[in-house]
């Protein structure tokens, strides 16, 4: 197939200082720069996506830009010899509708470094089932094994279990042989945690964060998508030489805690920035999810699949609280 004159877009502009997101009709040259061209079937909604594209968050660094920090599709064509035409293949992050025109496109463009062929056992839909929260749960699974993280050392805490990077992590936490225990502040979905592999629910509601430096061992380690008071009680209940994987602010970005934990228990805080992850290290991820990293529930976490022209209305319900999973949204 050849690259259309015109292909439709979801871009973001910024107009008498209010973020301002619609379709427009676009041409391969009004795209950024990059050595290879995409057909997209397939995006996400992440949260991100949501705050960009509402102008809820501060996230393009310029305007404007296409929205999307996720795509999947197939090579149209390329200057980069590692790839070629009909090529299966998937972004994420890498500066997505943050620099560089994202994902919400039929046709995009992207640097050659950013790409990463479809790993095997994944088709474009599954590919965005995971997406950057797939991604992101993977990538805190590794850096947190690298560090010596194993199962024997006993349960690890997801926090946020119910949206996309907690949903995936709890499977293939669980895909890995660790006893996962879901924290969440929605009792009605318990049974679906507990389908995707948690052992244990614990109701945020229920929790008595403490007020000690450290208290009562409770976990090997934990993956913390909230922040604020449940990332400070974390630090104070994980056990000798646990990693924590900070990886989100749901709840608020402050971390108010002491060094007890990490010069007397060894506790171990480990960043996860997704979007800004080495090539290198990506296509290592990448290749854990198709050989010991497997994910064996996507078509759970997949609570939808959108149509590209529905997008504008269901950035609302993420920012809300009110998704469980992952939304896919069918580009072509």
């Amino acid at each position: 197939m050849s690259i259309p004159a015109t292909f439709k877009a979801y871009r973001i502009s910024e107009e008498n200082r209010r973020v301002v997101a619609r379709f427009e009709q676009l041409t391969l040259e009004d795209l950024s720069p990059g050595e290879v061209v995409i057909r997209v079937s397939h995006s996400g909604i992440n949260y991100k996506d949501a705050l960009a594209a509402t102008g809820a968050g501060r996230i393009l660094r310029r305007f404007p830009l296409v929205g999307g920090i996720d795509l999947a599709g197939f090579v149209e064509s390329t200057t980069d010899a590692r790839y070629a035409a009909g090529d299966p293949v998937l972004v994420t992050g890498c500066g997505m509708s943050e620099t560089i025109d994202g994902g919400y496109s039929e046709i995009a463009r992207v640097p050659g470094d950013a790409v990463i062929p479809m790993p095997r056992g994944l088709d474009a839909l599954g590919a965005m089932t995971l997406g950057t929260a797939g991604f992101t749960a993977a990538l805190a699974i590794h850096r947190m094994e690298q560090n010596g993280q194993v199962p024997a050392m006993g349960p690890i805490a997801v926090t946020g279990a119910t949206g996309g990077v907690g949903s995936c992590a709890i499977d293939l936490l669980a895909g890995r042989g660790y006893e996962v225990v879901a924290v969440t502040g929605k009792a009605q979905h318990a049974p679906y945690l507990r389908e995707l592999g948690a052992t244990r629910v614990l109701l945020r509601q229920d929790i008595d964060y403490g007020s000690k430096p450290l208290e009562a061992e409770r976990w090997a380690g934990a993956i913390d998508n909230v922040g604020g008071d449940m990332l400070t009680w974390l630090t104070r209940t994980v056990g000798f030489r646990g990693n924590i994987a900070s990886i989100g602010l749901a709840a608020s970005a402050k971390l108010e805690t002491t060094v007890m934990p990490f010069i007397l228990r060894g506790v171990n805080l480990l960043g996860i920035n997704s979007s800004a992850t080495p090539r290198e290290l990506r296509c290592v991820v990448w290749r854990r999810i198709e050989t010991d990293l497997v994910p064996r529930h996507l078509d759970r976490i997949r609570s939808r699949v959108i149509p590209f022209d529905d997008l504008p209305g269901a950035f609302a319900a993420l920012l809300e609280g009110g998704v469980v999973g992952r939304t896919v949204v069918a580009i072509h």
